[in-house]
């Protein structure tokens, strides 16, 4: 499977998924954001923050792409990766799912709404669904324990979730289709 992403016309800047890239394509686009932060301290994050944007997640060998580029030890890089949440070294979905289970939100059944969630989506904590659409994890505090049980995805706040009401709020980001599987 390949993902395709298009750049906005001398900015590098992702602009949405289209399916003209190819990932040779992907590569020479991060040797030209590379390229752009060449002698610039602190690019490392950046770098990789692009890097993310463009193939949805940081494969082995644009890691070991980005610590020559750099001329920084590999383990240096992947020590960075692995620290901050946001990388990910696994394919993400286009939709990032997050069920909050922190104490509020536990008790007033975060983990029945969870498991909603992994049934209606055939996936575990942590696993991406085939079609790449939904990512699913946990949080641990969103700081809306007065809404709770809380679900973000993406950006958007889910408040008050119901188990029974998982199907409709996938079908907001996945339009008739979605309806028609589920």
């Amino acid at each position: 499977m390949e993902l395709h992403v298009s750049f906005a016309p001398d900015t590098g800047t992702e602009i949405g998924c289209t399916h003209d890239l190819n990932e040779e394509d992907m590569v020479q686009r991060i040797d030209a954001i590379m390229e752009g932060y060449k002698g610039v301290r602190g690019s490392l994050i950046p770098i990789l923050q692009s890097a993310q944007n463009l193939f949805g997640y940081l494969p082995e060998v644009v890691l070991k792409r980005i610590s020559r580029s750099l001329n920084i030890p590999y383990s240096e890089v992947t020590g960075v990766v692995s620290f901050y949440s946001f990388f990910s070294t696994v394919p993400r979905g286009k939709n990032l799912v997050r069920v909050c289970l922190g104490t509020a939100c536990y008790v007033r059944g975060g983990k029945d709404v969870l498991d909603a969630f992994r049934h209606v989506l055939g996936i575990n904590v942590g696993e991406t669904t085939e079609d790449r659409m939904f990512t699913l994890e946990v949080g641990r505090c969103f700081g809306a324990c007065g809404l709770a049980p809380v679900v973000m995805i993406n950006d958007t706040v889910h408040q008050r979730v119901k188990p029974a009401k998982i199907k409709d709020i996938l079908s907001l980001y996945q339009g008739d289709l979605m309806k028609e599987a589920l």
